[in-house]
């Protein structure tokens, strides 16, 4: 962690002291800043009150357990959370995947584990934030609006009939901002929008979104390959609502 990084805050709940206290002793030099409860409803109300990265959370506790914790804390908020589990006790795991929990790790974890699957909750926690303001989102580069929310593109106020891939293409070369995406960075995105696209086949998929533009790849005013390298959207006035 470099010097001007602040320390991620996370919340460790469970009525062992001594393994907070090995958590909090492994995480914080790793650039984690640590709090510990170890009742259910302290718990619970730190992590209401909180602004945790994530919560690693005992599902064994006297009083209100984590699977109860986990209940009330889903109703209000929607912060990572790894569940430590006993080992083999299968039915601890299912409750907490399906009332909300991120992922589950049994108390017999090596430190590295503990780390790999805590990073992993965090990643798909702002990835999944990430997704939820891009549905919200409304592009508009020169006569070109594109709407996440209602999934409708249009030139000049007239609606394209793109598919959901070509429309996901253009989604991504508008927030570019007028930079060169290359073909493995489109690749990329649309992937995490749940299309397969490999190699050369972006090609083609341009080649179709250029027609529906009235584009010409020899005099473009949309889309302008740039050899060797990508795609770039043209045009003024970018700006995303």
């Amino acid at each position: 962690m470099s010097d001007t990084e602040q320390p991620r805050p996370l919340l460790v709940i469970d009525d062992d002291k001594k393994l907070c206290g090995l958590i909090r002793e492994y995480l914080e030099p790793l650039g984690y800043r640590v709090s510990m409860r170890h009742t259910g409803p302290e718990g619970l109300q730190a992590a209401l009150q909180g602004n945790f990265e994530a919560v690693i959370l005992d599902v064994m506790m006297p009083g209100m357990d984590g699977i109860e914790v986990l209940r009330q804390l889903r109703e209000k908020s929607g912060v990572p959370v790894l569940m430590l589990t006993a080992m083999g006790e299968e039915s601890d795991r299912i409750a907490g995947l399906e009332i909300g929990a991120d992922d589950y790790l049994p108390k017999t974890f090596s430190t590295r584990e503990l780390l790999a699957r805590l990073r992993a909750v965090i990643r798909r926690s702002r990835r999944t934030e990430a997704d939820a303001r891009k549905d919200d989102e409304e592009l508009l580069v020169g006569d070109l609006r594109l709407e996440e929310g209602s999934h409708v593109a249009s030139r000049g106020g007239e609606v394209l009939d793109l598919t959901a891939l070509e429309f996901a293409i253009l989604g991504s070369l508008m927030r570019a901002g007028g930079k060169v995406k290359s073909r493995e960075e489109l690749i990329e995105e649309v992937s995490q929008r749940k299309f397969d696209v490999f190699d050369r086949s972006i090609d083609v998929h341009i080649s179709a979104l250029r027609r529906k533009l009235g584009d010409d790849a020899k005099d473009p005013k949309y889309i302008r390959t740039i050899r060797a390298v990508g795609y770039q959207l043209i045009g003024e006035g970018r700006e995303c609502v």
